[in-house]
């Protein structure tokens, strides 16, 4: 199986199943010197793992990483990073039944036509449960990005169903707000909008006794970005961040900035205006409540408003990268559905495993690892040519 790396200064490399002895990632590209230790892979870790909350799947899994290479005395060496982590609560005959059958929404029709066989059991390599060690590669990512520049990537639940939060200013939500409500109590549908989140948890626990599952859009913003990274043509950041987000599963689109919301527009409308840092127009909210608080370029030069997303030309421009995922209902239903056999004959089907009515608050974290890696990513590249433009 190909396509199991992802990156080229910042590599990672993934391997596993869902019903599997554990999962694997392999990262490459790591300066030496980064302190790193377990607990820095812990917080994200926790975010992402199964059985957290009342509307997440009730799969026990504690996901605890182990290192096993690339860090000594605390630091990272410079050579290959690999973590481990084990499956411990699968339950595999929760499945047995199905191996014959296709569950609709899921790959096991695709997966047969490409190699010939599949492990039924969980969905296999095509599980979220891979995404396990993605998270973890993804701290030491975002750790890397917060020492070499400061950047931040945040992500929360921006719509469940119909439900939409109100956020004016994503660059400025904080992970404490996603994470903990005013309250002190755990925000479990991770939601910065208080009202919102409390009918987004109505609403999935509606789906939850109905035996099905519901959708929705989860936005990432990654700030203190500097002007520079990406290229022009092909692997525009833009075109990376693409290719990342679409790579996790379930994510059924991907939008920047005013996405789609520029089809709408004039292009007097839709441009952001360049300003000198300083000057009254730099300060305030772009339309889309892109908060236009961002890093300014080498002259001291932003933008007023924040409509193109952080990126122009492919390439960031310092102001805060704002990405959304359109992230479809969970396919695996115990309500009985209709499908076919292998071989075609006409059955129906009922799904026994343990299942997240919505994966909006689990996919957060995942999100935010991937916006994180290919940050590190072009950071790493663009380090690369501006020492060989010094020499």
């Amino acid at each position: 199986m190909a396509g199991n790396t992802f990156g080229q200064a910042f590599r990672v490399t993934t391997a596993g199943e869902s019903h599997g002895p554990g999962n694997v990632a392999i990262v490459d590209g790591c300066p030496p010197g980064l302190e790193l230790s377990v607990d820095d892979l812990v917080p994200d870790l926790r975010r992402r793992r199964p059985g957290q909350s009342r509307i997440t799947t009730q799969r026990q899994e504690q996901d605890e990483a182990e290192i096993l290479s690339g860090v000594f005395e605390g630091r990272t060496t410079g050579t290959s990073i690999a973590i481990l982590i084990r499956n411990h609560d699968q339950r595999s005959r929760d499945y047995s039944d199905i191996q014959d059958k296709y569950r609709p929404g899921h790959a096991d029709y695709t997966f047969d036509q490409k190699y010939g066989s599949r492990d039924y059991r969980g969905g296999g390599r095509s599980s979220a449960r891979e995404t396990n060690v993605r998270v973890a590669a993804g701290a030491i990512a975002k750790k890397l990005i917060a020492e070499a520049f400061g950047g931040r990537v945040v992500g929360y639940v921006r719509q469940v169903g119909p439900i939409i939060a109100d956020i004016a200013a994503p660059a400025e939500v904080t992970q404490d707000a996603v994470e903990q409500l005013p309250d002190g109590n755990a925000n479990i549908v991770r939601c910065p909008d208080v009202a919102a989140a409390e009918q987004m948890v109505k609403l999935i626990e509606t789906v939850r006794k109905d035996q099905d599952s519901i959708g929705g859009v989860s936005e990432i913003v990654a700030t203190g970005i500097p002007a520079g990274l990406g290229e022009p043509v092909f692997h525009k950041l833009k075109a990376d961040l693409g290719s990342a987000l679409f790579g996790l599963p379930a994510v059924m689109g991907v939008e920047y900035g005013n996405g789609f919301g520029c089809a709408e527009l004039r292009g007097s409308e839709n441009n952001d205006l360049f300003v000198a840092e300083g000057s009254s127009s730099s300060a305030g909210v772009a339309e889309g409540g892109n908060s236009s608080a961002g890093v300014s370029g080498r002259d001291g030069i932003s933008t007023s408003s924040n409509r193109h997303g952080g990126m122009l030309g492919g390439i960031s421009t310092g102001m805060p990268i704002v990405v959304r995922c359109a992230i479809k209902p969970t396919s695996s239903l115990s309500k009985e559905q209709p499908t076919v056999t292998r071989s075609g004959e006409p059955t129906t089907i009922r799904t026994k495993g343990r299942h997240d009515p919505c994966l909006l608050p689990r996919f957060v974290p995942m999100g935010e690892a991937m916006v994180a890696l290919v940050l590190a990513d072009h950071w790493l590249r663009q380090v690369a040519t501006s020492e060989w433009r010094r020499g």
